[in-house]
């Protein structure tokens, strides 16, 4: 797929100009699933922080609310008692998944459970934009930091479709503890290259191109 990788979501024109140039259409004309499953993984989430994401209601962050043609609910928890002749086909009528953060760890499960994460590798055309744990959930590791519920496995691994991990919301003022010294001390425990993203930031990968897509603060741990 094409990815989006975003900490707070479509937060300004740098942003949504890299999503409209993934999507290769006008969002008015591109119909999208949005994924609140990650948030149920996480304490700091509730049924009513759900809702915001699904009603586009967050005004810090624009995601369904950007002006699509359609845009639906696409709940992984639900879908293994589901046919899959049902959802396969909402999945790839769709131009756009919308991934909301939550817990990373907890998103990764129900990708594979529900059988997302097989189905990913087969929408070459399609568009993943995450926010904060919808973007980790690609990486290979999100660190022992961010794992708010316990994976079966035990331990902090993703789905590793990028080579890289991710440290988000920094500088956020409801997060003051992730600054950069501290994604510093996080990245030298991730056994691979890792970036420091804030709200105003995304990692734009397409065709095997990484590009940081920034009007705010970021930074490469290599």
């Amino acid at each position: 797929m094409r990815l989006l990788l975003t900490s707070g979501g479509v937060t300004n024109p740098s942003i949504r100009d890299a999503l409209v140039e993934l999507l290769s259409k006008p969002i008015a004309e591109s119909n999208a699933l949005c994924i609140p499953s990650a948030q149920y993984g996480h304490p700091m989430c509730t049924p009513a922080t759900a809702w915001d994401f699904i009603a586009g209601k967050d005004p810090s962050s624009a995601m369904t609310n950007l002006g699509w043609k359609s845009v639906g609910v696409l709940e992984l928890t639900a879908l293994p008692s589901i046919d899959k002749e049902r959802w396969v086909p909402w999945v790839r009528e769709a131009d756009v998944l919308l991934v909301d953060g939550g817990d990373a760890t907890y998103l990764c499960h129900w990708m594979r459970e529900s059988g997302l994460a097989d189905l990913l590798p087969s929408l070459p055309e399609s568009v993943w934009v995450g926010v904060s744990a919808g973007s980790m959930v690609m990486t290979p590791r999100i660190g022992n930091d961010f794992v708010e519920w316990t994976p079966p496995n035990g331990d902090d691994s993703t789905l590793g479709v990028v080579d890289f991990s991710i440290f988000p919301h920094v500088g956020h003022e409801l997060m003051p503890w992730n600054t950069i010294a501290q994604a510093q001390r996080w990245a030298a425990e991730i056994a691979g290259p890792a970036y420091a993203i804030d709200d105003q930031t995304a990692i734009k990968v397409a065709d095997g191109t990484v590009e940081i897509v920034s009007e705010g603060q970021w930074k490469l741990f290599p």
